[in-house]
Formats: structure tokens, C-alpha cells, sequence
């Protein structure tokens, strides 16, 4: 009998602080929205929270997977750059992007990260290897 692989480490995860946020902002406009990490310009990379019907999710992004149930994707040509990185969703006080759902309420979501280990980067590297292609 063999043995399943063990799970991928998550590529994005959310603190406690981001998945608050998160709670308030379903509790506003419904349980239905989803995140999609910024490349800069006005937005200053930041992860935007959206109503579906706000934003067109197209063959150029990549889901990472799901904050709080909620999907979160990076546009391909960024993630190319952050591939080795785990994002962590998190939340400062002030005025963050005025695209994102979360800009009346005096909080913006904030992405951090850090490198993968070598051995979670192992698991990942065919997963990411597919996503970017």
C-alpha cells in the first residue's frame, strides 16, 4: 500500500486581523467575493478585495487558493516573480486602494511574505511550474 503525498503548503494564508476584515466585509456585501493581488501602479501591490462582478478573472491569473473561503489569484506575470514566496494577507490601519472593498472602513488589506523552505518549495515546484506555463 503506499502512502498519499503529504498536502501542498498553502501559497496564501491570511492572519487573524485579514480574516476579521474579511468577516466584516461578507457581512456588508455577501459571502460571494474574491482577492486578487495588485501589481502596483495606484494600488501599491496590494491584495484588492472584490464583488465578482467587479472584476474579470481571465487565463493571465492564477489562483492561489482560498483565504477564509474566499478565492485569492495573482496576475501570472507577477506570481513569476513571487513563485518561491508564501503570501500572508494581513491588514494595517489607514486608507488603502480605493478599488478594494475594505476602503471606508479605515483598514487596508496588506500583503507580506516569506521564502518557501526547500522542502516545501520541492512540493510546490510542479504545481507552480504548471501554473506558469
Amino acid at each position: 500500500m503506499t502512502t498519499p503525498p503529504p498536502p501542498l503548503p498553502p501559497r496564501v494564508v491570511a492572519t487573524p486581523a485579514a480574516l476579521e476584515l474579511l468577516a466584516l466585509l461578507q457581512a456588508r456585501h455577501g459571502r460571494d467575493l474574491l482577492f486578487h493581488q495588485s501589481g502596483g501602479c495606484c494600488d501599491n501591490s496590494a491584495a484588492n478585495c472584490y464583488l465578482p462582478s467587479d472584476l474579470t478573472i481571465g487565463a493571465q491569473d492564477v489562483l492561489l487558493g482560498e483565504v477564509g473561503g474566499v478565492p485569492f489569484y495573482i496576475g501570472k506575470s507577477q506570481y513569476a516573480y513571487w513563485q518561491h514566496t508564501q503570501l500572508i494577507l494581513d491588514v494595517v490601519e489607514g486608507q488603502g486602494g480605493t478599488f478594494s472593498l475594505e476602503g471606508s472602513t479605515g483598514k487596508a488589506f496588506h500583503t507580506r511574505s516569506r521564502l518557501f523552505t526547500d522542502a516545501e518549495w520541492a512540493a510546490l515546484e510542479a504545481t507552480v511550474a504548471r501554473d506558469l506555463a
